[in-house]
């Protein structure tokens, strides 16, 4: 039996104000359904999906928003054990009602939780139990979410066709590697030091109740303590940290940006690195920020007003000026940064329905403009200069075979060991010639970088 309505009503100011609604909890699964439902029809990435239903909705409070979108990010991180459990239970179809009363069970649920009182068809509430879906909470009293049983790639929450790929990278670690990337990922700060230092943004954000501590391997990294609101600090609503994984920061670090050089950031999208170079050259020099979708790269102009970045040039390869623009850039270039278009595989911590929905291109399309995009920039580095090119993923033949691949085709290029570029007096993440982040190893996403000098 239903306690109430869905909702509570509590009206502030009067005639003129406006009115707070409070979720009932069986209101909230109720919601978590109905978004579930829309996100595996849907055929846009999951954050975008949560973006629209509650721009929708918003008479639903934020602390109702939170625990909701909460909810839905741990179902889908646990998307495989889910499935293998609804499996085990005979004649049980697989739906997003079915999935959210596995997660109840598993997270919210002592053996006394009412569940009649949570499904009980009120007007806002979920609708009442079938007799199937009573026999499923009772076949998943007592047990718990990993079960000795399952498949390896279901306690991974490893879809089947990244399997032998991963098997590759991490071998006979592959296990403790995918464990270590079902968890949420930290929020990391990278400090604008075109504004201020590491030491004054730290005691800056602390005014505002955002406890920081430094990242183990870039200089200018902070991970937040907790869940921070950012937008109530000082710091980040004045362009003096930005959000950025501390993975993503040790790519522009490594790139050695300096003041005064010529700069091309292919790949920009919104601006994320074009930042942190141009920061890094202090306003002196030039970044070209270019990309095929002008879109993206319009969404990068307030950062750059924000952050007090004014040496950052727009260009969209949308637009045949700026094509031309490109072919006449030959040999300009100290420094080309090419952070391709990738599986994303890394960054399945934040992203966990990129394991199981491919949204674009395929992964063989995705690495033929992998292909295409090094092969239209490596003329434009100068002697002398340097080629930076990155990803997201963990697959092999996205990361080390395209770098080989490339050194066949442009013999007047050689690969510059990370130690040599590393200048900082934080630890060195990692051994061998190129940059390998991985969340097991280094608590950041999943990246790849190789530095490439152009000798001839």
């Amino acid at each position: 039996m239903c306690k109430g309505a869905g909702f509570l009503y509590i009206p502030f100011g009067g005639k003129t104000g406006y009115t707070l609604t409070i979720m009932k909890f069986g209101a909230r699964i109720q919601t978590s359904i109905d978004l579930l439902s829309r996100i595996s029809m849907g055929k846009i990435p999951m954050d975008n999906v949560i973006r629209d239903f509650m721009a929708a909705r918003r008479f639903i409070g934020s602390k109702d928003r939170t625990a909701i979108v909460e909810r839905i990010y741990r179902i889908t991180r646990a998307h495989a054990r889910l499935g293998w459990w609804i499996e085990q239970q005979a004649g049980l179809v697989d739906t997003s009602r079915v999935r959210v009363i596995a997660d109840l069970v598993f997270h919210d649920a002592p053996p006394q939780t009412d569940f009649d009182e949570i499904f009980c068809g009120g007007k806002y509430d979920a609708e009442i139990l079938e007799q199937d879906e009573h026999n499923f909470i009772e076949f998943l009293q007592g047990k718990t979410l990993i079960d000795s049983v399952m498949p390896i790639s279901v306690r991974c929450e490893c879809p089947d066709w990244a399997v032998p790929k991963l098997e590759k990278t991490f071998g006979d670690d592959f296990e403790t590697h995918l464990m270590a990337m079902i968890d949420p990922a930290p929020l990391d700060l990278r400090v604008n030091t075109v504004k201020g230092s590491v030491e004054d943004t730290i005691e800056s954000l602390k005014k505002d109740k955002v406890f920081v501590e430094k990242t183990n391997y870039s200089p200018i990294g902070l991970r937040a303590k907790g869940k921070p609101f950012m937008s109530d600090s000082k710091a980040f609503r004045n362009g003096v940290v930005d959000i950025q994984d501390e993975g993503s920061q040790l790519i522009a670090l490594i790139c050695g940006a300096k003041p005064g050089m010529r700069v091309l950031d292919f790949c920009a999208g919104g601006g994320g690195k074009t930042l942190a170079l141009a920061a890094q050259m202090q306003n002196k020099g030039n970044v070209v920020a270019m990309d095929n979708d002008t879109r993206r790269l319009e969404k990068g102009k307030p950062r750059y007003k924000k952050a007090g970045i004014h040496n950052v040039e727009l260009r969209s390869l949308e637009e045949e000026q700026n094509r031309k623009w490109l072919r006449r850039q030959k040999g300009t270039m100290d420094l080309v940064l090419v952070d391709a278009p990738c599986s994303s595989s890394g960054t399945w911590r934040r992203n966990p329905d990129l394991r199981w929905k491919w949204y674009g291109p395929s992964l063989d399309e995705i690495m033929q403009m992998q292909f295409d995009i090094l092969d239209k920039v490596a003329d434009k580095v100068k002697i002398g200069g340097r080629l930076v090119y990155a990803t997201c993923s963990l697959f092999d033949e996205e990361n080390e075979g395209q770098i080989d691949a490339f050194l066949l085709r442009h013999s007047s290029y050689k690969i510059i060991p990370l130690k040599d570029m590393w200048t900082f007096d934080t630890p060195i993440p990692c051994d061998g010639n190129f940059l390998k982040m991985r969340p097991k190893d280094h608590g950041t996403d999943g990246f790849f970088a190789a530095i490439l000098e152009k000798t001839a």
